[in-house]
C-alpha cells in the first residue's frame, strides 16, 4: 500500500504545479458531482440533473454559494454532509492539503512546486510548512467550533436541540470558508433581525476571509519575545479588509435608507448593511432580498465582488491586497514618484506587474463570461424585452468569479450551456486566473536585451 500511495504522489509530482492543483479540483467535482446524482443524497420523492449535480459540487468545492436547487430540502442528510465536505475541502485548499501530506510523509516537493505554491498561498508554507498548516488548521477547527457553538443558540423557533447542533456546524462551516450554503430556502432572510446570528456568521467570513499570511502574523506577534514588525502585505490587508467594509456599509446604508426594503428600526438598517458589506466580499450569505436592492446597490456589491477576500484565504475575487497596490501605484504616479511606497516600505516591480496582469486578465475573462452568457442566454431579445438580463447575467458572472454565491434570479433562467459557463466562473474564480495562465504559457526568462524605446499617445 505505501510503495502504490508513493507512486500516485510520484505521478502527480510529475505533472506541472497549475496541472495538479487544477486536476485536483476537477476530479473532486466530478466525484462530488456523481455523489450528489446518487439516490442516497437525495431526499425521497427528489430528483436532480447530472448538471444540478455538478454544478452544485463546484459551487461548494469551490466555497461560492450559487445554487440552482434548494440545499435544505433537496438532499438528504447524507448529501448535505457531502456538501459540508467540499466546502470544507475546498476552503481549506486542496494543494495546501497535498502540501500537508508531502511534509508530513517525507516526500519532497520540486524548486518549480515551490514558486507554484509561494505565489498562490504564502512565501512562508514551504519555509515552515509543518508548523504553518498546523496553525492554521488548528486556527480553523477552533474558529468553526467557536462559531458553531455560538450559531446554536441562536436560532429562531423551537427547533430540536440536535438540529440546532447540526445546524450550527454546517453554517459555521459554510461562513468560515466563505461559501454561503445555506440550509434554508430564504438563505438567512428569516433572521435579519437576529444580532448573535447576523455578528458570529460576519465574524466568521471575516476570519475566514484574512488570508493565512495575516494569521501567521498574528501568531508571530503573539508569540514574539521582542518588538515584532507586521509584514506590509499584513499592513495592506487589514487597512483593505476594514475600509471596504466600513465604506461598503455607509454606502449600502446611505443608498438604501429611505427606499421601502429599509422600512425597519435603525439597527436593523445599518446590520443589514454591515452583514451584505461583509458577505458581498465573498461568501454570498443574504439577510435582504437582494433583487429588492437598486441599481446602484448592486453595483457597490459587485465592486465588492470583483474585490473578493485576501490572499491565502478561503475566498475569491482579485483580492484586498491588489486593489491597495494599484492604488498604491497610482497614489505615486500622482505623485510624480518613480517608485511605489507606502507604509514605510517599497512594493517590487514584479508585484506591482503581476497586480496589473491580475486584474487585466480577470476584467477579460469576466467580459468573456458574460458575453457568452448573453449570447447563449436569450441574447437576442430586444433591449425593452430582456427584463434586466444584462445586469442580472454581469451580477451572477462577477459572484461566480468572486465565488461570492450572491444571487438575483439569474441562474434560474439559465439552460444547461449557461450553468457550465458559470461553473467554469467559479472554478478560475477558485484556482486563480494566474494559475490558468500559468498551465497554457510557459514562463521565460528576463530577455538580454531590448530595442529602441518609442513613444505612443495615451489618454
Amino acid at each position: 500500500m505505501q510503495r502504490l500511495y508513493k507512486r500516485v504522489l510520484g505521478a502527480l509530482l510529475s505533472l506541472s504545479p497549475p496541472g495538479i492543483f487544477i486536476l485536483s479540483y476537477v476530479l473532486a467535482i466530478i466525484i462530488g458531482g456523481t455523489m450528489l446524482e446518487m439516490p442516497f443524497s437525495l431526499e425521497q420523492g427528489k430528483s436532480i440533473s447530472w448538471v444540478d449535480a455538478y454544478y452544485t459540487a463546484t459551487s461548494a468545492l469551490c466555497v461560492t454559494g450559487l445554487t440552482v436547487v434548494d440545499t435544505g430540502s433537496t438532499f438528504s442528510l447524507a448529501g448535505e454532509l457531502i456538501v459540508m465536505g467540499l466546502i470544507q475541502l475546498g476552503g481549506f485548499g486542496l494543494m495546501t492539503f497535498f502540501v500537508l501530506v508531502f511534509l508530513w510523509t517525507g516526500s519532497r516537493v520540486s524548486l518549480h512546486q515551490v514558486s507554484f505554491l509561494k505565489e498562490t498561498y504564502s512565501q512562508d508554507l514551504l519555509h515552515n510548512g509543518k508548523r504553518m498548516l498546523t496553525i492554521i488548521s488548528v486556527y480553523t477547527v477552533l474558529a468553526e467550533i467557536t462559531g458553531a457553538l455560538i450559531l446554536v443558540f441562536s436560532w429562531n423557533g423551537p427547533l430540536p436541540l440536535g438540529r440546532k447542533i447540526y445546524y450550527g456546524f454546517f453554517h459555521s462551516i459554510s461562513a468560515f470558508n466563505n461559501a454561503g450554503f445555506a440550509l434554508f430556502p430564504d438563505n438567512l432572510m428569516g433572521y435579519a433581525d437576529n444580532i448573535p446570528l447576523n455578528l458570529t456568521i460576519t465574524t466568521l467570513i471575516i476570519l475566514g476571509g484574512i488570508g493565512a499570511p495575516v494569521i501567521m502574523d498574528c501568531w508571530s506577534f503573539i508569540h514574539s519575545s521582542t518588538r515584532f514588525r507586521f509584514s506590509l502585505h499584513t499592513k495592506l490587508t487589514a487597512v483593505t479588509t476594514l475600509i471596504l467594509i466600513i465604506g461598503g456599509t455607509l454606502a449600502i446604508w446611505l443608498i438604501q435608507r429611505d427606499t421601502p426594503v429599509y422600512q425597519v428600526p435603525l439597527y436593523e438598517q445599518i446590520m443589514a448593511s454591515y452583514f451584505h458589506a461583509v458577505s458581498a466580499r465573498t461568501a454570498g450569505f443574504n439577510t435582504v432580498d437582494l433583487r429588492q436592492y437598486g441599481s446602484a446597490t448592486l453595483m457597490i456589491l459587485m465592486v465588492l465582488m470583483f474585490l473578493g477576500a485576501s490572499p491565502g484565504s478561503c475566498g475569491g475575487g482579485i483580492k484586498t491586497t491588489s486593489i491597495a497596490t494599484l492604488l498604491v501605484v497610482l497614489w505615486n504616479r500622482l505623485k510624480g514618484r518613480n517608485v511605489n511606497n507606502v507604509f514605510r516600505a517599497t512594493l517590487s516591480n514584479d508585484t506591482v506587474n503581476r497586480t496589473v496582469s491580475i486584474f487585466i486578465l480577470s476584467a477579460i475573462f469576466i467580459m468573456l463570461i458574460h458575453t457568452g452568457l448573453l449570447i447563449t442566454q436569450h441574447g437576442a431579445l430586444p433591449q425593452d424585452r430582456s427584463g434586466g438580463i444584462f445586469v442580472e447575467f454581469l451580477f451572477e458572472t462577477i459572484s461566480a468569479f468572486g465565488t461570492v454565491g450572491l444571487s438575483i434570479g439569474a441562474t434560474a433562467k439559465m439552460d444547461a450551456i449557461g450553468k457550465c459557463l458559470i461553473m467554469l466562473a467559479m472554478l478560475v474564480g477558485r484556482v486563480g486566473i494566474m494559475t490558468i495562465v500559468y498551465l497554457f504559457i510557459r514562463r521565460e526568462s528576463p530577455a538580454r536585451y531590448q530595442f529602441a524605446e518609442e513613444n505612443v499617445m495615451i489618454g
